[in-house]
C-alpha cells in the first residue's frame, strides 16, 4: 500500500476547514488533480468556494494542468488568492 495524498490548505481553505491538512486516499493508479479538487469540494462543502479559485501544486510544483495525476505519497496544496499588500 502506497499510502495517502497529503493535501495541504493555506490562507482561507485553511480557514474553511479548520485545519492545515488532510491526508486523502489515493487509488492504485492515482487521480487527476480535477477529480480530486471535485472529491474534495463535495467532502467538504465549506472548501468548495474556494477550490474554486484556487491554484494547486503537486510536490511543490504549481499545477498547469488539472488532468495531472496526483498520486499516494503526493503533497497535493491548495492556494487560494492572496490579499494583502
Amino acid at each position: 500500500m502506497a499510502g495517502p495524498i497529503h493535501v495541504r490548505l493555506f490562507s482561507t481553505a485553511r480557514v474553511a476547514l479548520g485545519r492545515p491538512s488532510l491526508d486523502w486516499p489515493a487509488p492504485g493508479g492515482g487521480v487527476p488533480a480535477r477529480v480530486l479538487v471535485g472529491e474534495l469540494a463535495r467532502a467538504y462543502p465549506p472548501l468548495a468556494p474556494t477550490l474554486k479559485v484556487s491554484r494547486f501544486l503537486r510536490n511543490g510544483r504549481y499545477l498547469r494542468d488539472l488532468d495531472e495525476t496526483v498520486l499516494a505519497g503526493d503533497e497535493f496544496a491548495v492556494h487560494p488568492p492572496y490579499g494583502g499588500g
